[in-house]
C-alpha cells in the first residue's frame, strides 16, 4: 500500500478514542434516542438547551486516553440530533449559546492537543430536526439547498477555528447521496483549509441507487475519502481503514444500564485490527454530567498497562503474511523481520508450537518478562521452549521472534486449514501408513 507521507502517522498510531458526548446523554438511552423513540422535538430541544454538565474535564479525559495508550481521538461535534458542541455562528442550538455556555470542541481540542494526541472531529451531515433532510432535493429543493449550505458552513467553521485538525469523521449522510450533499465541493474546501487532514469515507454514497433497505446505509462513498470505517466489525480493506467499535455491547452514547465488554475483549479487538493492518477506534460515552464511566476507565487502564509492555507488537506493525498456523496461538503482527505472537491461548506445558514457518529463528523472547526462549526446528514446525507454565500476565502474553530473513513457509503449508490444495497433507498422513488399523499397516 502506497501511503502518502502526511498520512503515515495513522497506521503508526493504530489506537484511537471515539467520544460520543451530547445532550442525548440526559436520557441515558444512547445517542439516537430522539429518532428511535420518535420523541417530541420541542421536549427534546428544551431538555438539550437546559443541559449544563458540571463535570466535563477534557484534561482528565485526555489523561485517561494517554494512559490507555490511545494515540488520537475523535470527538462528536454534532450528532444526528443537530445539537452543536461548539460556538457556532450558524445557529443558537449549541452548547455555547444555551445553558452550558461552553465550547466543548475548544475544550477537547486544547486538552487533547496538550496531551500529545492527534485531533479528530466527528460531524454528522444528517440533522433529524430538518424536514428537508427527509424530503431531499427532489421534493424540497429550496429547503434542501439551505440545509446543505448550513452544513458546509459548519464544517468550514470547525476546520478554520481550532488549529490543525488531523482527521474529519463524517457520518449521518443517509438517505442522501454524495451528489445531493455536494460532497466533492465540500471535500475540496476541506483540503484547502486543512491540506494534511484525513477524511473518512462517509460523505455520502456515490450512487443514487439505494441499498436493499431502501437507503444509503452509513453513507459510505465508493470514491471519496482517505480511509474506510467498518462499524461493529473488523474487516480489512485495501486502503487505510479503521474499525469503529463500542466498549459496551451496542450503544455509542451514554446508557445507564448498558453492559461493558471486558478488557480482554477490547484488547482482542485492537490486536485483531493490528493483525489485519488496520486501526481500532474505540468508543466511550460520558454520562450527562461529563463523567467517563468508571468501568471504561478501569478497562482502558488495563489495556494501557498491557501496551506499556507490549506496545511494540501493536504500534507501527503491519499485517503479518500468513506463513505460520496461528489459530491455536492468537494474533500475529509483523515489523520487518520480527514477528509478534500475541497469545490468546497460552500453551499449557511451557512449549509453544509454530507450524508452517520455514525461516530460521535467530532469537525468541517472551516480551512480557524479557525471558529468552529456546528455539528448535523440526521438519514441519518450530518449537519454542522455556515458557512459564502459567500465563505471565492477566491479558495476552506476547512472544517476539526475530527471523534471519523475511518470513517464509514450508511448501506443504497454506494458510487456512480447510482450504487450499488438500494433497499438501498427503505426505504427512502417509507417514502413518494407509490402512484404517491403528498402525496404518494393512492386515492379511
Amino acid at each position: 500500500m502506497n501511503i502518502p507521507p502526511k498520512f503515515r502517522w495513522f497506521p503508526q498510531a493504530r489506537f484511537g478514542l471515539f467520544i460520543h458526548f451530547g445532550p442525548y446523554a440526559i436520557f441515558e438511552r444512547g445517542e439516537q434516542v430522539l429518532m428511535r423513540e420518535a420523541m417530541d422535538h420541542h421536549a427534546y430541544a428544551d431538555a438539550a438547551c437546559q443541559w449544563n454538565p458540571q463535570h466535563v474535564d477534557a484534561a482528565q479525559w485526555a489523561r485517561v486516553a494517554r494512559a490507555a495508550g490511545f494515540k488520537y481521538a475523535v470527538f462528536t461535534t454534532r450528532h444526528h440530533d443537530g445539537y452543536c458542541m461548539w460556538d457556532t455562528a450558524t445557529t443558537d442550538y449549541s452548547s455555547a449559546r444555551q445553558a452550558a455556555g461552553r465550547d466543548f470542541v475548544r475544550e477537547y481540542v486544547d486538552a487533547f492537543r496538550a496531551a500529545g494526541l492527534r485531533i479528530g472531529l466527528y460531524y454528522s451531515l444528517g440533522d433529524w430536526r430538518i424536514p428537508a433532510m427527509f424530503e431531499g432535493p427532489e421534493r424540497d429543493p429550496a429547503g434542501w439547498g439551505r440545509f446543505v449550505q448550513y452544513c458546509h458552513a459548519q464544517v468550514h467553521e470547525l476546520l478554520s477555528n481550532y488549529g490543525k485538525i488531523d482527521q474529519l469523521w463524517f457520518d449521518g449522510a443517509w438517505p442522501r447521496s454524495s451528489d445531493d450533499w455536494r460532497s466533492r465541493e465540500l471535500i475540496a474546501t476541506i483540503r484547502k483549509l486543512q491540506p494534511d487532514i484525513l477524511v473518512n469515507n462517509r460523505a455520502g454514497s456515490s450512487t443514487k441507487k439505494p441499498n436493499a433497505d431502501g437507503g444509503h446505509g452509513a453513507g459510505e462513498s465508493e470514491d471519496l475519502g482517505d480511509f474506510g470505517t467498518p462499524e461493529h466489525h473488523i474487516t480489512a480493506e485495501d486502503r487505510l481503514w479503521e474499525s469503529c467499535q463500542v466498549s459496551t455491547w451496542r450503544l455509542w452514547g451514554w446508557a445507564r444500564h448498558e453492559r461493558f465488554r471486558p478488557a480482554d475483549v477490547l484488547l482482542d479487538m485492537l490486536c485483531e485490527c493490528a493483525k489485519k493492518g488496520g486501526n481500532l477506534l474505540l468508543n466511550v460515552g460520558p454520562d450527562a454530567q461529563g463523567n467517563l464511566p468508571a468501568t471504561f476507565v478501569s478497562h482502558a487502564a488495563e489495556i494501557g498497562q498491557w501496551l506499556n509492555v507490549h506496545g511494540e507488537a501493536i504500534y507501527g506493525t503491519t499485517a503479518a503474511a500468513p506463513h505460520l498456523e496461528s489459530v491455536l496461538l492468537g494474533h500475529v503482527t509483523q515489523r520487518d523481520n520480527d514477528l509478534y505472537l500475541i497469545l490468546r491461548f497460552y500453551p499449557p506445558y511451557g512449549e509453544l508450537v509454530i507450524p508452517g514457518l520455514a525461516t530460521t529463528i535467530k532469537n525468541a523472547v517472551l516480551l512480557t518478562t524479557g525471558q529468552s526462549l529456546e528455539a528448535q526446528q523440526t521438519p514441519r514446525r518450530w518449537l519454542l521452549r522455556g515458557l512459564p507454565t502459567q500465563p505471565p500476565c492477566s491479558l495476552f502474553p506476547v512472544v517476539k521472534i526475530t527471523l534471519a530473513g523475511p518470513p517464509t513457509h514450508h511448501a506443504w503449508f497454506e494458510p487456512g486449514q480447510w482450504c487450499g490444495d488438500p494433497t499438501r497433507y498427503t505426505a504427512w498422513a502417509r507417514e502413518r501408513g494407509t490402512s484404517v488399523w491403528r498402525d496404518g499397516q494393512p492386515r492379511p
